[in-house]
């Protein structure tokens, strides 16, 4: 095909796919090739000139839309080579894996709600835990991800990656939809924004009902809620925005595979049938943004309200034989935070730059989080309970300066303070602690040449610890504990590359090496996270996304990494849960006739489960498909199939030891898994007013 055609054919994806202006990625700077005249924009938005990292970029609404999710927190997979699975209740946070890491449920990757923090630190389940069950998908405009620490306006969480997800201000026109399907799967949305006044005013609900395949009925209960008031254009305005969310459910969790062969229970029961939680959030933000000639500044302001109950079992009776191990981790939460920075360009010594200042703070106050050993979700006894005051303040800058028309460098420093306090029931672990840290970050840009940039990146970054063990001197058996570091720092670099030399395609490779001086860990017999050893990890991530045609658009995604324990020890220098490989493929079909589909195919490869690699996880490939019928300018149906082909996989393992009735005092170590959600199918009637 001549060039100018597939450069014409380009154009029309644009258009098509862009969302006609309204929910769209907004329109990024071009690049400084005078021989570009189009830019591509599909499911993905990572033109050459719009980025500083070759793993960084823009995920739009139109692949939010195209492509079915089986779980609210399944929005994240959209970032390439990051693994979204579950291996409890849907209405627990989510298990994210990338670059090597085992996650857990958000440890070392930020994730943020129009500048909200989603990630609770000293949290009752699990250091960093990203619950992103309040979020309803339709009204999510955008995803802007990054990976590694080189970005100065990213801190705590971030060393593995970050995502902000922005919700619309507005809607193209309201919209109603009723899910139903297997399983007793029951969803209703409905949306729309409306002039108010000089501004537009956004309203969203969703109710949300789902028993699952799981011999003790899942028993989802979930409702979300959204409000939010915007006055003035995307970029000199402000908006106020209420949220809340609140869920109950029953959980089947990660269970031993003996017990499944020995045909105590099928594939999909429980050994503990009265797991599962509940959990609340309630928010209300303020975002502004003032652009002048060459400045812009950007506020946000928020509250947080959240509370969780969570009842897990995971070693039955390993601990109490006689009424079994189940425990509860619950807080109650209040988190207030604000956001400011200044940007502004000027010339030094004929030099074009751009700078940035920033200043981030919060405070989280628990009253209390605690930890009970429970039978039924009836607490027995308290183990710990403690009331805890965490306060951040983190400073940046940051300049960008074009030294050569093919040469850029991105500059960055960033400080940060923690102080702790904690009042703890367990005597001795009451007091104060405090950290800080310096990381500096620098990035080189180099190009475009023929369409294709270069990058090279450095950085210093963070994660907290949590604050109880910060203060710790004892464990609650009185067994003594050195308390934990405050900020864990980690160092990474990365080679990249980015490439549109064929008209719809945009391909990034990424070389790239983190350092972490303490491992945040998953213990599966306490249910939470504890540092471990110093690590290192390395890899290779190749994305691409090819609008083949203005109906037909492609994408893969490739990621190989290896992780390591970089302090030697006699049970081995393997990280358990580390991920090593992941893949996905995605092929979306729009606009013949009244027709559309979509197919994701995604491969999840196997891990070490214990620290000599005796013990592995099997790899899981997925598929999920959709089809869906326009009827009208109005009206739509669609069919989603979830395990398409219907494999018997895990969506997650584990190795440790548990014990079951009649078995010796010690247990027995075994793989404990958490079963794929069989083949299921989901039919959506949607209607736009």
């Amino acid at each position: 095909m001549p060039l100018i055609k597939r450069k014409q054919l380009a154009a029309c994806a644009l258009l098509l796919l862009s969302g006609a202006g309204k929910g769209a990625a907004p329109e990024a700077p071009s690049s400084t090739d005078a021989s570009r005249t189009v830019r591509v924009t599909g499911h993905y938005d990572n033109a050459v000139g719009t980025s500083d990292a070759a793993s960084q970029g823009v995920i739009t609404s139109e692949l939010i839309v195209n492509r079915p999710a089986l779980r609210t927190g399944e929005l994240l997979e959209f970032v390439p080579g990051l693994i979204v699975t579950q291996h409890s209740g849907d209405g627990k946070a989510n298990q994210y894996f990338l670059r090597g890491f085992n996650l857990d449920h958000g440890t070392d990757f930020a994730t943020y709600v129009d500048g909200m923090p989603v990630n609770m630190r000293t949290h009752a389940h699990g250091q960093g835990y990203a619950d992103l069950n309040f979020l309803i998908p339709e009204l999510v405009q955008r995803i802007d991800y990054k990976k590694g620490p080189y970005f100065a306006g990213e801190g705590d969480f971030a060393s593995a990656g970050s995502a902000r997800i922005r919700l619309a201000d507005r809607l193209p026109q309201g919209q109603a939809s009723v899910s139903l399907g297997q399983h007793g799967y029951v969803r209703a949305v409905v949306a729309d924004s409306v002039a108010s006044g000089p501004g537009i005013l956004l309203v969203g609900l969703e109710l949300n009902r789902n028993n699952g395949p799981w011999d003790v009925p899942e028993r989802v209960r979930k409702v979300s809620g959204v409000l939010r008031y915007r006055q003035g254009s995307p970029e000199d305005g402000f908006s106020v925005t209420a949220m809340a969310y609140k869920n109950s459910w029953n959980a089947t969790d990660q269970v031993p595979l003996r017990a499944v062969e020995s045909g105590l229970i099928g594939r999909f029961g429980s050994l503990a049938p009265s797991d599962g939680g509940d959990t609340s959030r309630a928010s209300l933000s303020y975002a502004l943004l003032r652009r002048t000639e060459n400045r812009l500044f950007e506020l946000d302001a928020y509250l947080i309200g959240s509370q969780l109950e969570l009842n897990s079992d995971f070693t039955y009776f390993l601990a109490s034989p006689a009424t079994g191990d189940q425990f509860q981790q619950s807080e109650r939460r209040a988190v207030a935070g604000v956001n400011a920075s200044e940007s502004w360009t000027t010339q030094l010594a004929g030099l074009s730059m751009r700078n940035k200042l920033g200043v981030q703070g919060r405070v989280d106050r628990l009253s209390p989080v605690g930890l009970y050993s429970t039978v039924d979700r009836i607490r027995q006894a308290t183990v710990r309970e403690d009331r805890v005051r965490e306060a951040s303040v983190g400073v940046y800058g940051e300049n960008t300066a074009q030294w050569l028309p093919w040469l850029r460098s991105v500059a960055g420093l960033r400080y940060d303070a923690y102080r702790f306090k904690v009042a703890s029931s367990v005597e001795g672990n009451s007091g104060a602690a405090s950290g800080h840290l310096v990381s500096p970050k620098l990035s080189w840009i180099l190009g475009p040449w023929r369409q294709t940039e270069f990058f090279v990146n450095y950085g210093k970054g963070f994660h907290s610890n949590d604050a109880r063990g910060a203060t710790q001197t004892r464990l609650p058996d009185g067994t003594p504990s050195a308390p934990v570091t405050p900020l864990v720092p980690t160092r990474g670099m990365e080679l990249g590359a980015r490439t549109e030399w064929l008209p719809g395609l945009q391909s990034s490779l990424a070389l790239w090496r983190l350092d972490v001086a303490s491992e945040l860990l998953f213990v599966g017999d306490a249910g939470g996270t504890q540092p471990s050893r110093a690590s290192r990890r390395h890899g290779v991530e190749w994305n691409n996304h090819y609008v083949a045609a203005p109906w037909l658009l492609f994408d893969l995604d490739l990621a190989v990494s290896r992780s390591r324990y970089t302090q030697n020890d006699a049970a081995g220098n393997f990280i358990p849960g580390a991920i090593g490989t992941a893949a996905s493929f995605g092929v979306t079909v729009t606009d013949r006739g009244p027709w559309s589909g979509a197919l994701q195919l995604r491969y999840f490869g196997p891990r070490p489960l214990i620290e000599d690699n005796s013990a592995r996880s099997a790899s899981t490939t997925l598929a999920y498909a959709r089809l869906a019928y326009q009827f009208n300018r109005r009206m739509r149906l669609s069919l989603d199939v979830f395990n398409l082909l219907n494999k018997r996989a895990s969506d997650i393992d584990y190795y440790y030891a548990s014990r079951l009735p009649g078995e010796a005092q010690d247990g027995v170590a075994d793989r404990h898994f958490h079963p794929l959600e069989p083949r299921s199918a989901r039919l959506t009637l949607s209607y736009a007013f």
